[in-house]
């Protein structure tokens, strides 16, 4: 019987959803006797990634220069010819041209994951993105994401392509609230300056205008000034990424509320287990759907309660009132009005919800459930 041979394509390996993703299954490959490869640019995975079992390949793969993509292409296919790789797995648009090429040119399976909605505002654009609908199977993350090419990517599919939903899975054991060393909850509640009868919002995610934060604070403020609920402090953790209007516009808007003793930016955080057990709520305020919402789901693993907007991925991965709470998005009144409920929930009740929500996780997000499903969908293309 041939052997699987996988070769996953990837800008970085940062810690993304996509990226956590491509380094679950390339361990996994290895352990179920097939030969996993990784060709990247770089990013601070790529520490973890066992080198012995997984071959990593650095290049140039981020970069949407013509030269480079060649150049991609050329380097792409030596390796798939030298090393029998047979699957060929590209994991965002920039890489995609070159995978798509040398897998043509090699005569190999090509294999996509739509990892997003990925804007097109001209035709030029949707060209550019139909790349990940070029190959034998398509891997969709979401119902959503699913929708998304069925609505706006028809034209595009090939009729031999096969289009999938895998949902994104995540670690149970390492998103596990038992996991978590008492010792390093109490230095970061001190290094965040978190007041230990304070009832702790924590939100999530790299500071950009869809995801929310001035939604955010905007619902603080109403919580603060119309319910008299000021028994509160949120965590804003996430990086701007160059972005120092926008955070200026957040601070300045905490400010102009009076939040400053109530709302922290932390720009980063190596554990996130960890600052999710100093929460008491998840909040995921996007204003434009997400393609998963990874938030989502690994604050339900850590059994937390979530509140989302309703929009996207959310739908999916949230029972709503069950493991967590969806809300109207942009609606800052709304989430405000879910905040209180939350905040006079007696603790029961917390537990009850928290419980379903690893449940949740556990039955359809698990990484095991992820990893086996695009092994089985692999083994479709080389042995049927």
């Amino acid at each position: 019987m041939t052997k699987i041979k996988v070769l996953q394509v990837i800008p970085k390996l940062g810690y993304g959803g996509a990226e956590t993703g491509c380094y679950d299954i390339a361990h996994f490959l290895t352990e179920k006797n097939c030969a996993s490869y990784i060709a990247t640019s770089g990013g601070q995975l790529l520490k973890f990634v066992k080198k012995s079992k997984v071959k990593v390949y650095r290049l140039p793969v981020h970069s949407k220069n013509p030269f480079l993509i060649v150049f991609n292409t050329i380097i792409l296919i030596l390796i798939i010819l030298f090393k029998g790789i047979n699957i060929v797995h590209a994991r965002s648009r920039a890489p995609a041209w070159s995978c798509y090429l040398a897998s043509i040119i090699t005569r190999r399976k090509f294999v996509t994951t739509f990892h997003g909605t990925y804007s097109f505002n001209n035709i030029y654009k949707k060209f550019y993105n139909s790349v990940m609908l070029r190959s034998k199977l398509v891997i969709a993350g979401s119902n959503f994401i699913f929708n998304h090419i069925n609505q706006n990517y028809a034209g595009y599919l090939k009729k031999k392509s096969k289009l999938r939903v895998i949902f994104r899975g995540i670690n149970l054991d390492y998103f596990n609230e038992r996991n978590i060393s008492s010792l390093k909850q109490q230095r970061l509640k001190t290094e965040w300056k978190i007041s230990s009868n304070k009832f702790v919002i924590l939100m999530p995610g790299r500071l950009t205008q869809w995801k929310g934060q001035e939604q955010l604070i905007d619902a603080l403020n109403i919580l603060n000034e119309d319910y008299n609920n000021s028994n509160f402090q949120a965590i804003i953790l996430g990086s701007d990424q160059g972005r120092t209007v926008y955070k200026k516009k957040l601070i300045d808007l905490v400010q102009r509320y009076g939040l400053s003793k109530k709302v922290e930016f932390i720009q980063h955080c190596k554990e996130m287990p960890l600052a999710y057990s100093l929460s008491n709520v998840v909040v995921s305020a996007s204003i434009k759907p997400e393609a998963f919402g990874r938030v989502s789901i690994e604050s339900q693993a850590m059994g937390k309660v979530i509140i989302a907007s309703d929009i996207g991925g959310s739908n999916e991965t949230i029972l709503n009132k069950k493991s967590g709470f969806l809300y109207k998005h942009s609606d800052p009144r709304e989430l405000a009005k879910i905040l209180n409920t939350v905040m006079e929930l007696d603790q029961d009740t917390i537990n009850a919800i928290g419980n379903e929500g690893r449940k949740n996780v556990s039955n359809k997000f698990d990484v095991e459930l992820m990893c086996e499903s695009t092994l089985r969908e692999y083994k479709k293309l080389i042995y049927n």
